[in-house]
C-alpha cells in the first residue's frame, strides 16, 4: 500500500509539473486559478488565454524584480456583520503602499467569500484559488488565496514577469479538517535563458485549541517539507501556538521566523491586544521562510465598526462596536529570487 500511494503521488508531481515530497499521510488536490471574464459576470477558471482584465503587459521592465508584499490576515469567521467586516479589511489591504502582491486569508465563512468575489476591485485585479465552497468539502470556512494581475501573469504569458503557478490543497492529520492552501509563482528570469524559479507560498489555519496530542507538529512538518521540495517559499497564516511545544515549531523544521529575524525585541501580538479575549495577548499569526530574505514586517491591527455603522442584531460588544476581527494582520516585503 504505502509503494502504491509513494506511486500515485509522483504521477501527480508529473502530471501537474509540481515537486512534490513523499509525505505518507498527506494528499494534494490540485484545483485552477480563477479570474472574474466581464463578458460572461462570472469566475471563470484560467484558461489557455488573456481575458481584457488580465493586462498582460502591463507591467514596466523596471518593476518585473521589485520586492513580494505579502499581508495575512484571519478575518474571523464567526463574528455577527462578515460583509462589512470584510468591506474594512479588504479596502485596508488594497489601500496599502507599497502594493500587495500576495494575500493570504484564513476563516473565510461562506457569507465573506461571497462579499469578496463581488468586490469590483478583486473582480478587475485579483485572480482568485477559490470560485466558491466547492473546495471546503462541507467546512463553514477556510482559507483563500489572492494573487495580483499586476504583479503575476498568465503561465502562457511570454513577457519576463513573473507568473502563475499550480495551486492546491494539501489534506494532512487534522482534528478539524483543515488543510494547506499551497501555490507556486515562477519569478521571472533575470536574464535570457534561464529558467524561472519557483516559489512556494502556503497559507495556513492549524489545528486550535491546546488540545493533546496536537495536529500542529505534524502540520508544520509536512509544511516545511512540501516547501524543501520547492526549494525556497514560505508559510503564513494563523499558527494558534498555544502550547509550550509550539514555540519552536518554525526552527525545530529548518524555517525561520521573519518576525523574529526582523524584529526580536518586540512581541508582535496578533491577539488579544484589545483587552477583551479571556486569554492573554499572543503572537497567533506568524510568517516563515526557507530561501526567501525578508525584509521589512509589520502588525496590521484591525480597525472597529461603530455602533452607527451597524445594526443592534450585529453589536457583538458591549459598546456596540464590531472590531474587524479578533486577530491583526500581517504584512512582509521580501526580496524576490530572480
Amino acid at each position: 500500500m504505502a509503494s502504491l500511494s509513494h506511486l500515485q503521488r509522483r504521477i501527480v508531481s508529473w502530471w501537474q509539473d509540481t515537486p512534490l515530497p513523499n509525505e505518507s499521510d498527506t494528499s494534494s488536490i490540485f484545483q485552477t486559478w480563477h479570474t472574474f471574464d466581464d463578458s460572461s459576470k462570472r469566475w471563470s477558471q484560467v484558461g489557455g488565454w488573456f481575458t481584457s482584465n488580465d493586462d498582460p503587459n502591463k507591467e514596466s521592465s523596471e518593476e518585473l524584480h521589485r520586492d513580494l508584499v505579502l499581508v495575512t490576515w484571519n478575518v474571523d469567521a464567526t463574528s455577527s456583520s462578515p460583509e462589512k467586516r470584510m468591506s474594512r479589511i479588504i479596502s485596508n489591504i488594497l489601500s496599502l503602499t507599497p502594493a500587495a502582491d500576495v494575500v493570504f486569508l484564513q476563516e473565510v465563512s461562506r457569507a465573506a467569500l461571497s462579499y469578496i468575489l463581488d468586490d469590483s476591485r478583486v473582480r478587475r485585479h485579483w485572480y482568485s484559488s477559490e470560485a466558491d465552497a466547492a473546495s471546503w468539502e462541507g467546512q463553514s470556512f477556510a482559507c483563500m488565496t489572492l494573487l495580483s494581475k499586476a504583479r503575476f501573469g498568465h503561465p502562457r504569458e511570454s513577457t519576463p514577469r513573473a507568473t502563475l503557478g499550480p495551486v492546491w490543497r494539501v489534506k494532512y492529520p487534522s482534528r478539524f479538517g483543515r488543510d494547506a492552501l499551497c501555490c507556486d509563482v515562477l519569478a521571472s528570469p533575470s536574464r535570457a535563458g534561464r529558467a524561472r524559479t519557483r516559489v512556494r507560498l502556503i497559507n495556513v489555519h492549524l489545528d486550535s485549541l491546546p488540545i493533546q496530542p496536537s495536529r500542529r507538529p505534524r502540520q508544520i512538518s509536512a509544511v516545511a517539507s512540501f516547501i524543501r521540495s520547492a526549494g525556497r517559499g514560505l508559510v503564513a497564516g494563523d499558527f494558534n501556538p498555544v502550547l509550550s511545544e509550539d514555540e519552536t515549531l518554525i526552527q525545530d523544521n529548518g524555517l525561520l521566523d521573519a518576525w523574529v529575524e526582523l524584529r526580536p525585541q518586540d512581541p508582535g501580538h496578533t491577539w488579544g491586544v484589545d483587552g477583551k479575549q479571556p486569554f492573554p495577548p499572543n503572537r497567533l499569526d506568524k510568517i516563515a521562510t526557507l530561501g526567501l530574505q525578508a525584509k521589512d514586517i509589520e502588525v496590521m491591527h484591525p480597525g472597529i465598526i461603530t455602533t452607527s455603522e451597524s445594526t443592534p442584531a450585529e453589536r457583538s460588544d458591549g459598546d456596540g462596536s464590531v472590531p474587524w476581527s479578533d486577530h491583526s494582520g500581517l504584512r512582509c516585503t521580501f526580496e524576490m529570487p530572480a
